[in-house]
């Protein structure tokens, strides 16, 4: 709950930040719309993303799809490929299944509350509520790390932000300081105020305009607010590459589920539990999809990259194999492998571990 010494905070929260915002807001494309796709692609892209990586891929996602009738048709595989670089793919399949159910279910309408928006796949509490106040002026709070932060040192809550159970008294502030008369504007001001002034390592308190007013500011606790419990500690995974080779082609694969980079395209891969791999079992693992080692050809350099997700570091290592001959029909089909030219490899939808090792390694 709120800290009771607080409390005459409330009065003057939602006025100060409404105040604020118009003199501090970023000039931001999404937020010159009031159109539910714009709003929700850029929503969608921003989640777990900085606006400034983020911004560039809106516009390439609004230009190549203007409206989400153009989203709901396009491959997949080519929302992938657009979307490549910004990581948890799964927001990006998520959205190209959400634009054909509003296609298909909604007559290529968004839903103009957040009880229905809710509905939609991907779609969780945030991103209904942005959507239903940004775009149909809905009154209700939205409720992310931003505002968690400023709700947290303001009101000198202490609860673990990264518990579930905290959500619902987060909420219910929020709810009770979002005035009526505007929602959207409220949203926005709490959202841009945690990203540029209650920032998390250095908040600008000294010139905060609900610095009298804030608990963390008034008990020296700005550092100890809001309280996170760490995530879980990363695990390191070690990926053998085999880049199959023969004349000007290359071996790839689409990735299956229940892993990291579902749907996305990769070489024939060995994971092991060490950084090396014994000779043998690589030429086993060649062997396993019907290839034939060109042992003619010089050895390549194995070349080795770093990619870090959020719960995961992957050590990767490609070799390069050149081949006696192509893969048969039959190899190709069982182990869903297909002949790529250079050129070809570039427009495939990549993790951008294999994106930076094609911009490097090919030759």
């Amino acid at each position: 709950m709120p800290h009771p010494s607080t409390l005459s905070a409330a009065p003057y929260f939602a006025p100060a930040l409404l105040e604020w915002y118009p003199r501090h807001r970023r000039d931001l494309p999404w937020r010159h719309t009031r159109d539910p796709y714009a709003i929700w692609l850029s929503e969608v892209i921003l989640q777990q993303t900085r606006v400034k990586q983020g911004l560039p891929y809106y516009l390439d996602f609004i230009s190549t799809y203007p409206a989400v009738h153009d989203l709901a048709a396009a491959p997949e595989d080519e929302v992938l490929r657009h979307w490549q670089g910004l990581g948890y793919y799964s927001r990006a399949r998520n959205m190209h299944h959400t634009a054909q159910q509003v296609v298909r279910d909604y007559a290529g309408q968004f839903p103009a509350t957040y009880a229905e928006l809710l509905k939609l796949r991907g779609v969780g509490q945030y991103t209904a509520a942005a959507i239903a106040s940004f775009a149909f002026g809905e009154k209700v709070a939205v409720l992310d790390g931003n505002v968690y932060r400023v709700l947290a040192r303001v009101f000198g809550i202490a609860a673990d932000i990264a518990a579930p159970s905290s959500r619902k008294e987060f909420q219910a502030l929020a709810d009770t300081l979002i005035p009526a008369a505007a929602p959207d504007e409220f949203n926005q001001a709490i959202m841009e105020f945690g990203a540029i002034q209650c920032t998390p390592l250095k908040p600008d308190c000294l010139f905060c305009p609900l610095q009298h007013q804030c608990f963390a500011f008034q008990h020296g606790m700005v550092h100890e607010l809001p309280v996170k419990s760490k995530a879980k500690a990363s695990r390191t995974r070690y990926f053998h590459y085999l880049v199959l080779r023969h004349g000007e082609t290359v071996y790839m694969k689409k990735r299956g589920p229940k892993d990291i980079w579902q749907g996305l395209y990769d070489f024939v891969l060995t994971e092991t539990n060490a950084a090396e791999l014994p000779a043998t079992d690589l030429v086993d693992a060649v062997t396993a999809v019907g290839g034939q080692v060109a042992t003619g050809r010089a050895e390549e350099p194995v070349q080795s990259l770093r990619h870090v997700l959020s719960h995961q570091k992957v050590e990767a290592r490609f070799h390069t194999i050149w081949l006696r001959q192509p893969l048969a029909g039959p190899d190709l089909r069982a182990t869903g492998l297909a002949a790529f030219t250079a050129e070809q490899t570039h427009a495939l939808p990549k993790p951008v571990l294999i994106a930076n090792f094609l911009d490097k390694g090919w030759k």
